[in-house]
C-alpha cells in the first residue's frame, strides 16, 4: 500500500524515537566491547552464561541463550548457556514458597560457578528479582552484565553490574529492538572472539 502523506508524521515520529536510542547504542560502543572481551575469557575458561528476566525479558532471555549455543562460525564450539527463566517448575515453586523477588537468585546460587557470566535483562532497570539475581552472582564472583532501558532504574542505582548497557528509551518498543540489536552484537563479537584467542590475550588450545 502507498505512503500517504498523512503517514508521514508518524513514520517521523517513529524514526525519532529509534535514532536517539541507536546513537547512544553505537556510543557504547567500547563498552560493549570491554564486556565481549570479558565473556570471551570466561568461556575459554570454561565458564558458562546464566541469563535471565522477567516479562519480555524472560523471552528475551531464552533467545540470548539459543544465540550462544548457536556458534555465528559453522563447525565451531557452540558455548554453554541456560536461561532461568526457562524452567517454570522451579520459577513458580521458588515464587510460592520464597516469593517472586528470589526466583532468579535462588537458582543463580543452584546453578553458578565463581567461573560464570551472568547477564540480567529488564526494560527499566528496576524488576527487582533481576536486581537480586545479579546481586547474588556478583556476590558469587561472577561477571555480571546488564540490559537496561531508561535510566537504568536500581540496576544503575545499586550498582549490581559489572557492566550496564542502556537502551536510551523509556518506550518498551524501543528498548527491545535495542535489547535484540545489543544481544546479537555481544553474541556474534564472543564467539568470535573466542575462536580468536590472541585478541584477548589467551593462548590457543589444542
Amino acid at each position: 500500500m502507498p505512503v500517504t502523506s498523512t503517514m508521514h508524521p508518524a513514520v517521523g515520529e517513529a524514526f525519532a524515537r529509534r535514532d536517539r536510542a541507536g546513537r547512544a547504542l553505537a556510543a557504547d560502543s567500547e563498552r560493549i566491547a570491554h564486556a565481549c572481551r570479558e565473556m570471551a575469557v570466561r568461556f575459554r575458561r570454561g565458564g558458562k552464561l546464566i541469563v535471565f528476566g522477567s516479562g519480555g525479558g524472560g523471552t528475551d532471555a531464552a533467545h540470548i541463550t539459543v544465540e550462544f549455543m548457536h556458534p555465528v562460525i559453522v563447525g565451531k564450539k557452540a558455548l554453554p548457556a541456560l536461561a532461568l527463566s526457562n524452567d517454570s517448575a522451579t520459577v513458580t515453586g521458588v515464587s510460592g514458597r520464597e516469593g517472586p523477588a528470589e526466583v532468579f537468585a535462588h537458582q543463580v546460587r543452584q546453578w553458578a560457578d565463581p567461573a560464570d557470566m551472568a547477564l540480567g535483562v529488564s526494560r527499566d532497570g528496576d524488576c527487582e528479582n533481576v536486581l537480586r539475581g545479579l546481586a547474588t552472582a556478583r556476590e558469587l564472583g561472577l561477571f555480571t552484565l546488564a540490559l537496561v532501558g531508561g535510566d537504568g532504574g536500581a540496576v544503575v542505582r545499586r550498582g549490581v553490574a559489572d557492566h550496564v548497557l542502556t537502551a536510551a528509551s523509556d518506550d518498551p518498543a524501543v528498548v527491545k529492538e535495542i535489547h535484540v540489536t545489543t544481544y546479537h552484537i555481544l553474541w556474534e563479537l564472543v564467539h568470535v572472539l573466542y575462536e580468536q584467542p590472541g585478541l584477548i590475550g589467551e593462548k590457543a588450545t589444542a
